[in-house]
């Protein structure tokens, strides 16, 4: 929990003094000080962004709230998780989609909002389904998607910045100072691209938080490793078309369902009896266990949302009979 911690206080320090750095030496180094225009309007954009990011949320995946008759053990659930967690009771949802997933979204505790899809509620057990939503509501707790909505601001103001200075020149400046203006936008640009993948870095980081908030609202560590390993396996099953309609979405998923092939190949050395679930013994053995990732799944982590699903199991075995 410590190290999860420290790396995301990392990341901030990191995201906001490179971009600190920039604007600095732009400023005092060559004398452009009208960056601030870039600042408030990729906060705007952002702003904006985030106050009607839920209603986008809501009509790209056909959400239909439910009320405790039409879904009495769910609400349950909800309201048991949300009371331990110290939150409002978020509205639940119910999306009509066979992709097996869940998600959480809304613009701050109290407009918490939380839905499954149907094919998760077909897919796992009541334990299982009680993790997952623990997963969720661990999401809202901890503000998710106002820190990475915040973060994802830093990006945005690099990339304006890199495009004022290699295409516009800096204004007055253009004459005296153009090719130090153009390596320092593409100075910008590059970090640009860095802070990107920090940020994403940043996202995989909150996945572990929601995962071990799930297991401290008391459900166990194998059925959140067992909901997990049975999402892949049920994304592995969609239908290609319907995984491209959901392509958008995905990093409001408890999984990323378009790496769900190859992970199947990764997860066999967990399930080692075939039994389609990861029961306590297998999750046991895992904590010491080298598992095998490949080159190529371990560069292509790097660009996703979410963590590599062996390594994110093998985190929760450190937390069973731990927590």
């Amino acid at each position: 929990m410590g190290s999860l911690h420290f790396r995301m206080a990392l990341l901030w320090i990191a995201l906001f003094g490179i971009l600190y750095a920039i604007i600095t030496i732009i400023g005092v180094a060559i004398g452009i000080t009208n960056f601030t225009f870039y600042l408030l309007l990729s906060l705007f954009f952002m702003f904006i962004q985030y106050m009607i990011g839920p209603k986008i949320v809501e009509w790209t995946m056909r959400v239909k709230y439910v009320s405790e008759q039409e879904a009495p053990e769910l609400h349950q659930m909800i309201s048991e998780l949300s009371a331990n967690a110290h939150i409002p009771k978020p509205k639940l949802g119910v999306t009509e989609i066979a992709l097996p997933n869940a998600f959480a979204f809304g613009r701050s505790l109290r407009d918490g909002r939380v839905c499954v899809t149907r094919g998760i509620m077909r897919l796992l057990n009541k334990d299982e389904l009680r993790a997952v939503l623990g997963h969720e509501i661990s999401h809202l707790r901890n503000r998710d998607v106002l820190t990475i909505t915040l973060l994802s601001v830093i990006p945005i103001v690099l990339y304006r910045i890199a495009w004022h200075l290699m295409f516009f020149g800096g204004g007055r400046s253009r004459n005296r100072g153009s090719a130090s203006l153009a390596l320092i936008g593409l100075a910008a640009f590059l970090f640009y691209f860095i802070t990107n993948l920090l940020v994403l870095y940043a996202s995989r980081i909150r996945e572990y938080f929601a995962d071990l908030g799930s297991v401290k609202l008391g459900n166990r560590p194998k059925h959140l490793a067992t909901a997990l390993y049975k999402l892949v396996y049920g994304s592995a099953r969609t239908d290609k078309e319907d995984l491209r309609k959901m392509e958008g979405m995905k990093a409001f998923f408890l999984n990323d369902p378009s790496v769900a092939l190859r992970e199947i190949r990764e997860l066999s050395q967990i399930d080692l009896d075939k039994s389609g679930s990861i029961d306590e013994d297998e999750l046991l053995a895992l904590r010491n266990k080298r598992v095998k990732i490949g080159f190529w799944e371990k560069g292509m982590e790097l660009l996703t949302t979410h963590p590599n699903m062996v390594k994110r199991i093998q985190q929760l075995s450190q937390y069973e009979g731990a927590v």
